[in-house]
């Protein structure tokens, strides 16, 4: 979910700002104001400020460069955020091909390249000891430090990203590729943490020691957050529906009239929500509530559950082979609480909501998740905040 605030659209693209933003925007202006103090106080602010923004601007296009080779591949790009520590764009799915993903991972960092070399060369036909060809010189300096440093080969980085499509396109796994360029950024976190660390302890250099840790916390946390979900996509492939289906259905009789199916079944306080109509030993439909509710209560002794069940090849429906990230999104795209499980042979074979998703997939994750649990999750037919499968179900490739 989006937390920040929105300032608008780039290509069609929101663009939005972290709270903590502006504390490195102030932090960066304060820093460059105090290098240019020797123009005067008023200037050197000025300057500091403006050098903050050009900064956060070419952070900006690095993340666009990323955002608009992914759409040219079709691709969906949700949003571009501003935060603490750069910016960060919100990609909607995997590129197709280890090429693809290379392409748009390597994106960012030659904008960066590329806005070294212009700003270098316009630095040149500044004035040498101006103030201009200060500032041009520093933002140069800073775009060519961003994309190499963008290049470190550990997630959540570019290089990370790059490492990820090298291994995908040697190994053929996606997966196994994530997991190796995840692992390598939580090497390199736990590295920056303990240099930090060191720093602090030998030097006295709070900030920067400080910095560290916190550069590498901020990849420790994204970089496990990539192996988590990639985890979680492994579950939803291997998983089929008929890993997950219950049997929380009652078939009742076809012929049976309307009345007397509301009086047999419909006034028990633990009658199963979903309802299938037989008879000749075939399946006729489902029977829907509320199409029951749409008969006048007078005619419910003449017509029989014939007239209202939904033929099976009618309703929301998915085969026993079908894999959950299917499941999940059929349900999330049409809203579904639940879905039919069919057989080969296109007979009922289970019935399948989010609770029952979340019970096959649990021990997968070596998740602990109560029957309470799993009977609220059916109730109100949603997942865990924690665990949120509709977005991560639309970005796996089946």
């Amino acid at each position: 979910m989006q937390t920040g605030w929105r300032i608008g659209a780039l290509w069609g693209i929101p663009l939005f700002l972290d709270p903590l933003w502006f504390v490195i925007l102030t932090f960066v202006a304060l820093n460059f104001g105090l290098s240019y103090s020797p123009w005067g106080n008023i200037l050197a602010g000025s300057a500091g400020l403006t050098i903050a923004l050009l900064l956060f601007g070419s952070v900006l296009l690095h993340e666009l460069g990323h955002s608009l080779v992914a759409r040219s591949q079709g691709i969906k790009v949700n949003s571009i955020t501003l935060f603490l520590f750069g910016g960060i764009a919100s990609i909607e799915e995997e590129s197709k091909t280890p090429g693809e993903a290379l392409q748009v991972a390597i994106a960012g960092p030659l904008v960066s390249i590329g806005l070294f070399g212009i700003l270098a060369l316009i630095g040149l036909v500044l004035p040498a000891s101006s103030l201009a060809n200060v500032m041009v010189t520093d933002l140069a300096r800073v775009n060519l430090i961003l994309a190499l440093f963008n290049l470190i080969p550990g997630l959540p980085l570019d290089g990370g990203q790059v490492l990820k499509a090298a291994v995908w396109k040697v190994t053929g796994n996606r997966f196994q590729a994530v997991r190796w360029a995840a692992r390598t950024g939580q090497f390199l976190g736990w590295s920056a943490i303990a240099t930090g660390a060191a720093i602090e302890f030998f030097t006295g250099e709070l900030v920067s020691g400080l910095w560290l840790v916190l550069l590498g916390w901020f990849g420790i946390r994204h970089a496990s957050a990539y192996e988590r979900i990639t985890k979680l996509q492994e579950a939803l492939l291997q998983l089929h529906a008929t890993d997950a289906m219950s049997r929380d259905f009652r078939v009742v009789d076809a012929d049976m009239s309307l009345r007397a199916f509301a009086d047999l079944y419909l006034l028990e306080t633990s009658a199963p929500q979903t309802y299938f109509a037989a008879s000749d030993g075939r399946y006729r439909g489902m029977v829907s509530i509320d199409d029951l509710r749409l008969v006048e209560r007078s005619q419910w002794e003449t017509q029989t559950l014939h007239s209202i069940a939904h033929p099976l090849t009618e309703i929301p429906h998915v085969e026993e082979s079908t894999s959950l990230v299917e499941v999940i999104n059929q349900m999330e795209s049409q809203q579904l609480p639940r879905l039919t499980v069919l057989s080969p042979a296109g007979a009922i074979a289970g019935t399948i909501d989010r609770g029952d998703i979340i019970k096959a997939i649990a021990p997968k994750l070596n998740l602990r998740i109560s029957e309470v649990e799993i009977k609220r999750i059916k109730e109100e037919g949603s997942y865990p905040s924690g665990l949120q499968l509709g977005l991560v179900a639309k970005s796996t490739k089946v």
